[in-house]
């Protein structure tokens, strides 16, 4: 995102933890900052894009904090729940800062290449303002009301997202456990109603038994997570996705965390002792 605004003639500062992950963005035209306030300090707008609500509050607060540099408008991008983005906001409003929540659909590759759908709510000003920063990451922006719209409807879809590739892992185990050959399944649904790219592309990964990373195991696991908490705080049991959130949590657990989702594979794959 940082390279894509880059790219695009903004004038970009950045910072993270730890502080290469920034440098690594030097050869693409972004300033690195030593802190968060000192990345902020002039800014327009401060894009905050980290794995949870919890590291997001600890740079945004204490003294060297993003919110201490005033910035005009925080653009929270990452997903963070609803009592996440509720606790942000708040943050946000307390010191009389205009807050934009504005997750994003898409992972690695479309970020990449600026083709991330943005699901912005927030106040009407402030969402025009952030529009060429939008404009160089997406090719959409969804203009959805006021804060807490965006992650609403991410929720939603990371609930299809997660709850698809950890029955696609089962299909694909099942298939392997019948002798059935896994590629025979993606062809013969290849086209059809029920096929969908998340099955051909995340299917050819559990086949070739190689994860590239695109959405981690960890991060999938945390979204499940966040999604069938939202689905408690209204009242449904929502089996299905805490299914989901267990198999990816183990997967997480017993491999690597940072392998693609389609890992999830693994633990799906495995036989029970009789």
């Amino acid at each position: 995102m940082a390279r894509r605004a880059a790219a695009a003639s903004l004038q970009v500062t950045a910072w993270s933890h730890p502080l290469e992950d920034a440098r690594a963005l030097e050869p693409d035209g972004v300033s690195v900052a030593q802190t968060a306030r000192k990345a902020s300090t002039g800014a327009e707008l401060v894009v905050t894009m980290a794995p949870d609500a919890d590291a997001i509050a600890s740079f945004a607060t204490g003294a060297q904090g993003f919110l201490g540099a005033r910035p005009e408008i925080w653009v929270q991008s990452a997903t963070v729940g609803l009592e996440g983005c509720e606790r942000l906001a708040a943050l946000a409003r307390e010191a009389g800062i205009a807050f934009v929540d504005a997750p994003v659909l898409g992972t690695r590759e479309p970020a990449e290449l600026g083709e991330l759908v943005v699901l912005g709510s927030g106040p009407d000003e402030a969402l025009r303002r952030c529009m060429p920063f939008f404009g160089a990451i997406g090719t959409r922006t969804l203009r959805l009301g006021p804060v807490g719209a965006g992650t609403r409807l991410k929720l939603v879809a990371n609930d299809w997202i997660v709850g698809a590739t950890a029955l696609l892992a089962e299909t694909m185990a099942l298939a392997d456990a019948l002798g059935v050959d896994g590629e025979l399944f993606l062809d013969a649904i290849a086209g059809s109603a029920v096929d969908m790219g998340y099955a051909q592309v995340k299917g050819r990964m559990m086949l070739e038994r190689t994860y590239p990373v695109s959405m981690p195991l960890a991060h999938a696991a945390k979204d499940a997570r966040l999604a069938a908490a939202a689905a408690d705080r209204h009242g449904l049991e929502h089996a299905v996705t805490r299914a989901a959130a267990a198999l990816l949590e183990r997967a997480a657990a017993e491999g690597d965390p940072g392998d693609d989702m389609a890992a999830a594979f693994r633990v799906a794959a495995r036989r029970r002792h009789r």
